[in-house]
């Protein structure tokens, strides 16, 4: 039958794998890093991934496919369901609450003492094992520059005079907009009149370390 269904143009697609997650049928899967429609069954064409997708890889196409099958798809899920059970996740390495930049507390106990990992959000996402290579035995303030449209550097100056800060990890992403994440740690520490050690890690859209 003739139908409305998603496509994905891989050349756009980074393999962010938003778009699998917000598709409730699981029709969607990332295969050797990129998203794909795994089966046309599975897609009922109403488009619930393509508003998730950051680089607009995903649109509509009238083409012949397989009718939607909710059967097949509750089965699948059934499936999927069973797996992720089976195994094992890793526990979360979090100790704080809250994490947004501006909505810690700068004179939060938390921050006494500690090794101080500043995040840029997508971070989190594009790197696979952030919560034990780099949340793990840190204090965590996340934002995103580009969203906020605020001036970090007065906030964690605040973090930095009142607390023992040990040691500053900054996770940033390789596009321009991250270097206000970067600058503003930079600024800080400058402000704070501390030596404080300063470490940069930068990865890719795959979540790549650069």
């Amino acid at each position: 039958m003739i139908r409305k269904i998603i496509t994905i143009n891989t050349d756009k697609c980074n393999g962010c794998g938003l778009c699998a997650t917000a598709c409730h049928e699981s029709a969607i899967a990332i295969v050797n890093d990129k998203a794909k429609l795994i089966r046309d069954d599975y897609c009922d064409g109403l488009g619930n991934c393509l508003p998730t997708c950051p680089t607009n890889a995903i649109s509509f196409e009238e083409r012949e496919a397989l009718a939607y099958d909710d059967d097949a798809v509750k089965e699948n899920q059934h499936r999927k369901k069973k797996t992720d059970q089976a195994t094992p996740t890793a526990p979360s390495q979090l100790n704080q609450w809250p994490v947004q930049i501006k909505l810690v507390a700068p004179n939060a106990s938390f921050f006494e003492n500690t090794d101080l990992l500043v995040a840029a959000d997508c971070t989190a996402f594009a790197y696979g094992n952030f919560h034990n290579d780099f949340i793990k035995n840190h204090s965590i303030v996340i934002g995103c520059p580009k969203l906020d449209m605020v001036d970090y550097s007065e906030k964690l100056t605040e973090i930095l005079r009142l607390n023992t800060i040990n040691s500053i990890t900054v996770t940033r992403m390789i596009v321009p907009c991250c270097g206000g994440i970067e600058y503003a740690v930079r600024e800080a520490i400058k402000n704070s009149g501390k030596n404080i050690p300063l470490r940069v890690v930068t990865m890719d859209l795959n979540g790549n370390i650069q």
